[in-house]
């Protein structure tokens, strides 16, 4: 038995044995996602303060990061084509199995693109989205939808696509935000002014 397997056990043995977890478990395994759409919004909205191009750019590329991310994804694991742990194994706790390949994981995949692409935007904010992605890691094996090494791989390989992709595109994402900033669409993109209103001392 590899040390990989291994740890998927000792991971199911712990699901195994908690069975009052496996709603919130499951629940965040497969509709986490919403966590980090909400995230996202977080990362526009602050980058809308303070009116930084560097920090828009980051916000607009974090969701295009994590979609390349998953369109890279899909044939990697298709030509991997590894069996699932659901699928592949007896006498284990299942609480979700799909039958495509396990190896990289698409949720971790999206989670380390996300929490990446966030890191550009705002320190804590990406702190959070990196619990956040860790978290959806550890699920994915609880509910024992794919194997450690799995979810490890999907978040290095995400992390890497959205900090890549950030690279080579921020020359024409600045340049977009640029022309849109010139147009009645840059509310989008800048918060408006707050104008001071100083009242001076009648006598």
């Amino acid at each position: 038995m590899n040390l990989d397997t291994r740890i998927f056990l000792d991971i199911n043995d712990f699901a195994r044995n908690t069975p009052w977890l496996h709603p919130i478990m499951s629940g965040y395994a497969n509709y986490g996602i919403v966590l980090f759409a909400i995230l996202l919004v977080a990362g526009w909205w602050i980058a809308r303060r303070p009116a930084s191009t560097e920090k828009m750019t980051a916000a607009v590329w974090a969701p295009i990061g994590a979609l390349a991310a998953l369109a890279i994804n899909q044939p990697i694991s298709s030509a991997v084509n590894e069996t699932r742990p659901c699928n592949a194994l007896h006498d284990i706790v299942v609480l979700h199995c799909n039958t495509d390949g396990s190896f990289p994981s698409d949720h971790a995949m999206m989670a380390g693109a996300v929490a990446a692409g966030l890191w550009l935007v705002d320190r804590r904010l990406g702190v959070l989205a990196t619990l956040a992605a860790l978290l959806m890691a550890f699920t994915r094996v609880y509910i024992a939808a794919h194997y450690p090494q799995d979810v490890l791989a999907g978040l290095g390989l995400g992390a890497v696509v959205s900090l890549a992709g950030f690279w080579l595109s921020r020359p024409v994402l600045r340049w977009l935000l640029g022309r849109i900033a010139r147009t009645p669409m840059r509310i989008l993109i800048t918060a408006p002014a707050q104008s001071t209103v100083v009242q001076g001392n009648s006598r």
